[in-house]
């Protein structure tokens, strides 16, 4: 065979050539995160009113409104990176960090056929669903611009996170009164509704529990029920999102018992997130990981080695707190963000104030009786005013969907005194208003 250095050659052969698609020309454009407004507006605060509290409760940050990674696990992780070296690692991570995340951490049986190599290492939360999106367009309907369907007013990422890399995103049907939660019903809605777009179809549907924002919880039996139900509809992935499992004062969630009541077949179309950047306050560390079928694994770790290799020091902080057993490691987030949520609670219950607080690090608040006293219009002007006039920081709702409009999302990831002076302040500012 004669090799030529004169024409053009292409890397795959005709046929595997990625498709013309016209759709970066006609897509919207994504925003960025609003989130940097709550801080501006508190500025104005202070400077009309020097030296009075201001109360942030717009974090979703355990490591910026607590103290965050304990110095001695940032120790250890340090000793075990410069054990390890700077060398380049594998693309799912390191055999450790795999162990650690199964036997440590999940302390996983392994009679549900599952262990170190259905782990896969990423650089945060968000590197991880990318990751994810692309798996179940290339492992599910083989195609992009099917739809990934989530919760009536989601995580603002997952507006658009699915949408950078060529899904589209259908905010499924939810009662107000139930947390907007995910049901069978909604679920084979979202079918319907997609198919008549284009003949497009659903390729994944996502499940948050604890939920960001509103904080609602679902038990594994009803998780596995939803599951259960998109996959009855041919949809071929359910991406389970547990990254605040651990902040609870109820039981976190059981993979073993998680797996056992799935048939090996519903495994396989099960991918789980989970990591150290909320439970331990670990933001700015960058480390999750996903545990899935070995097919998912391996075509993430095929594609990561072209893209995204995880650090080691993300994992090695991960491995540190993992071996020193979990609840010891994020004791500093999980216990005072525990007893927030009592305080908040009795707060919120005490003034009359509709609400939905589950476990996880937030409360979402119905303030539309004060926006309307006000005529504020939406929960954006309501922030503005709670932030600059009273300084309070919280969310609007609305920056998560429109259906968010007349809801707060209220951060208690914070010690107890902190969260009672703040929800007091709330509770001041919308009887102010």
């Amino acid at each position: 065979m004669s090799f030529s250095n004169d024409s053009p050659e292409l890397v795959v052969v005709p046929e595997e050539l990625a498709a013309v698609d016209s759709s970066p020309r006609t897509m919207a454009a994504i925003p960025g995160s609003r989130m940097f407004e709550i801080r501006e507006a508190l500025a104005v605060f202070r400077e009309r009113h020097p030296g009075r509290e201001e109360f942030d409760a717009s974090q979703g940050d355990g490591g910026a409104s607590l103290p965050g990674v304990p110095e001695e696990i940032l120790d250890e992780a340090h000793r075990l990176q410069k054990e390890h070296g700077t060398a380049y690692d594998k693309p799912f991570g390191t055999e450790e960090f795999r162990r650690a995340v199964i036997e440590d951490y999940w302390t996983l049986d392994s009679e549900t056929g599952w262990g170190p190599g259905n782990v896969i290492a990423c650089q945060g939360g968000r590197d991880a669903l990318l990751k994810a999106y692309e798996a179940i367009q290339f492992l599910g309907h083989g195609r992009r611009g099917d739809f990934i369907v989530v919760s009536r007013v989601p995580w603002i990422s997952y507006n658009w996170g699915p949408y950078a890399v060529g899904s589209n995103v259908m905010l499924a049907p939810g009662d107000e009164d139930e947390a907007w939660a995910l049901t069978p019903e909604g679920i084979a809605e979202c079918c319907q509704k997609a198919r008549s777009l284009g003949q497009r179809k659903v390729g994944a549907v996502v499940i948050t529990s604890p939920d960001n924002p509103t904080g609602r919880s679902l038990s594994l039996k009803r998780q596995i029920e939803l599951a259960r139900a998109a996959f009855a509809l041919g949809i071929p992935f359910v991406v389970f999102d547990w990254i605040y499992h651990r902040v609870s004062d109820t039981e976190c969630h059981d993979l073993n018992l998680f797996l056992s009541c799935l048939e090996p077949a519903e495994r396989k179309r099960c991918i789980i997130l989970d990591g150290i950047t909320k439970s331990l306050g670990g933001s700015n560390v960058r480390n999750a990981h996903l545990v899935a079928s070995t097919e998912v694994v391996r075509f993430i770790q095929g594609r990561a080695s072209h893209g995204v290799i995880p650090s080691f020091h993300s994992q090695a902080v991960a491995i540190a707190a993992y071996r020193m057993g979990f609840q010891k490691a994020a004791a500093s987030i999980i216990g005072p963000t525990n007893s927030s949520r009592r305080v908040l609670a009795k707060i919120l219950g005490d003034n009359g104030l509709r609400h939905i607080i589950g476990q996880g690090y937030y409360a979402f608040v119905d303030v539309g009786p004060s926006i309307d006293r006000a005529a504020l219009g939406d929960s954006s002007a309501l922030g503005a005013r709670l932030a600059e006039d009273f300084g309070l920081a919280v969310v609007p709702g609305v920056y998560f969907s429109p259906f968010g409009a007349r809801w707060v999302r209220f951060s208690y990831a914070q010690h107890p005194a902190y969260t009672e002076a703040a929800g007091q302040r709330l509770v001041e500012a919308l009887r102010a208003l």
